[in-house]
């Protein structure tokens, strides 16, 4: 089995002015479509053909770095491209995860903020995410294009939020103020996905 480049369920302009349409093609077309062609690549003649990315996830820190870094690549955008909605419409969580988020973080601005701070604090290339980890929220980071479904990075857990903060996300519209960039992530946010994204994770076991 090869892996495919999602396709989107919007435009690449459908984020501005917070993300800029530029931004969204180079990112889609240029950097998540690279690592799906290395990954698939990397993977040829493998036992690998057969699992599911999840799958390869698992078992990603014992691979050749191409693979872990490709894997996570390909895997990282399709979650973020999903968590994801155009400014138009709704940004703001639901009643239900609201108090979700406060059970946790004691008010929704707590948790920006310390979702922001973790963003802001990933020294270099990397991603931020909020996972639910033994049926608990919490916020961690990783670096490159590591995640939580890997094993032995200090960042386990279910992906049910994540932010990208690579250059390549953001520095064409904000150069080196990723501050604003993340700031602006916010305005974009599919809460609705991330309540579905909390509701399937809160039903797996990992073992």
């Amino acid at each position: 089995m090869s892996f495919k480049l999602p396709k989107l369920s919007y435009s690449y302009k459908d984020f501005e002015p917070y993300i800029d349409r530029k931004t969204m093609e180079i990112h889609y077309t240029k950097h998540h479509a690279g690592y799906t062609n290395n990954l698939n690549k990397a993977i040829e003649g493998t036992d690998m053909l057969n699992l599911s990315i999840e799958e390869i996830l698992r078992r990603a820190n014992i691979e050749k770095s191409i693979i872990r870094n490709n894997s996570g690549g390909f895997y990282n955008h399709n979650f973020f491209w999903k968590i994801l909605i155009p400014h138009s419409e709704s940004t703001l969580p639901s009643k239900y995860m609201n108090e979700i988020l406060q059970k946790s973080f004691k008010t929704f601005d707590c948790f920006k903020e310390k979702f922001h701070s973790a963003a802001m604090n990933r020294f270099g290339s990397g991603w931020v995410w909020l996972c639910v980890n033994r049926k608990k929220l919490t916020i961690c980071s990783t670096a490159n294009q590591d995640n939580p479904l890997m094993l032995g990075i200090g960042c386990e857990g279910i992906p049910i939020l994540g932010l990208d903060v690579w250059e390549h996300a953001y520095y064409l519209q904000y150069q080196n103020r990723r501050n604003d960039y993340i700031s602006s992530f916010w305005k974009i946010v599919n809460w609705k996905k991330v309540e579905e994204n909390y509701k399937s994770a809160m039903r797996i076991r990992i073992e």
